[in-house]
């Protein structure tokens, strides 16, 4: 069996590698080598951790260790600086292990360099005089870019907040019976709590709560779905969405949801009949094409929940930030332009979309819904809502309603 330390080694390299997402690869090898509870939540922490530190320990490492290394030993180290300087974990266990991770050619290196940590630890910590993109852990373009948009303060705060670990939120199910009184943390507006303790499993598995963040209501309460209205979730999967809207409704016998991925439809269907949601269809459905002939002019109101860069969500999404090119947000724009194209045809006449992100970025919010209605004048700009997570303190969102004329 693999410890957690190895496991956490295997896994940046995976990741390197582009071989999987960062939580796949953890889910994979706590598994696959039987991991104890205490042991996966460790391996989870030095994932984590690396990935959200990835930038601050490669300085580390080139303070402490002049000259080139090869990619595995560059794990090991940031494995190790995790556990001392990050993690707080005990001197002797942080390096002790991370020595036994080295071949025998490297283990005087490694074991070097984690001592000489250990010994400078209050040096290292001091990041106050670190450019704020090393000290924070972001790449320089993104850096620049939120500074050119929010400001240099706000840009900063922003990285701070990426970086700290996100608290576990749900939300009150009112369409199961059990939901009266489950609450087992601190009360936040809306129905949602922050659960302070052990996530509480048999309220998930009975549907009587559902782990989310407040900034997914604010696209729900834009589309305000009335009882009888006919709804269409566009792109629904993994149904957290489609749960605000049946709960909105008080059932889920009018709406419709869909999902470009066939495979994540089981899921999507899993997590409705948990919650107590019979829907009136689930399909599937890639809307940067034509919609079926008798969707259209089907529906009163649409929520486009479309694919994004994520940026509102890189303190739950920790590897986000070291995938994302600023070609992928040209990419994103595009298709989410398609989709709108392609699901206004199935509003009824005076029909609502709700286009929303998880995006702080103007191109794919203000300046996409901008375009959009600039082309389409029987379309409305009604309202748009702008979550900023160093602001509001929840995941980053974005939302803008378009009413239709009759």
């Amino acid at each position: 069996m693999k410890s957690p330390r190895r496991a956490a080694v295997s896994i940046l390299r995976a990741w390197a590698k582009g071989h999987a997402y960062a939580d796949s690869l953890i889910e994979r090898h706590a598994s696959r080598n039987n991991l104890s509870a205490p042991d996966r939540a460790l391996l989870n922490a030095i994932v984590i951790g690396v990935l959200r530190n990835r930038r601050l320990l490669d300085h580390w490492i080139g303070e402490l260790r002049k000259g080139k290394l090869d990619h595995e030993t560059r794990d090991i180290l940031r494995v190790g600086l995790c556990q001392l300087l990050i993690l707080q974990l005990p001197d002797h266990a942080a390096v002790f292990e991370t020595v036994e991770l080295g071949k025998a050619p490297v283990r005087g290196l490694i074991n070097a360099v984690m001592r000489r940590a250990a010994g400078s630890r209050s040096k290292l910590l001091d990041t106050s005089a670190l450019p704020p993109a090393v000290a924070h852990s972001h790449p320089d373009w993104l850096y620049n870019r939120w500074k050119r948009q929010f400001g240099t303060e706000a840009a900063s705060e922003l990285m701070a907040f990426n970086n700290r670990p996100a608290p576990t939120i749900a939300r009150i199910n009112p369409l199961c019976e059990r939901s009266s009184g489950c609450e087992s943390g601190t009360d936040l507006p809306n129905g949602y709590f922050e659960i302070d303790g052990p996530i509480p499993n048999d309220l998930i598995a009975s549907g009587a709560i559902y782990i989310t963040d407040p900034a997914t209501r604010h696209c729900v309460e834009l589309l305000a779905p009335q009882p009888e209205e006919l709804v269409l979730d566009a792109c629904a999967a993994p149904g957290g969405k489609a749960f605000l809207i049946a709960a909105a409704q008080g059932s889920g016998e009018w709406l419709t949801c869909s999902d470009s991925n066939e495979k994540r439809l089981p899921r999507l269907r899993e997590n409705l009949e948990r919650l107590h949601i019979t829907a009136r269809e689930v399909a599937c459905h890639d809307w940067t094409r034509p919609a079926p002939e008798r969707w259209h002019g089907a529906f009163d109101a649409i929520l486009l929940d479309v694919p994004c860069s994520n940026t509102g969500v890189l303190r739950r999404r920790v590897d986000v930030r070291w995938r994302l090119q600023t070609s992928n947000i040209e990419e994103l724009v595009a298709i989410q332009r398609r989709i709108l194209e392609n699901a206004l045809p199935c509003l009824k006449p005076g029909g609502r979309i709700v286009y929303s992100t998880c995006s702080i970025e103007a191109e794919e919010n203000e300046a996409q819904i901008a375009a959009f209605v600039g082309d389409h004048p029987q379309c409305r700009l009604a309202e748009t809502r702008q979550a900023l997570p160093h602001r509001d303190g929840t995941d980053g969102a974005f939302a803008a309603l378009l009413e239709t004329s009759d």
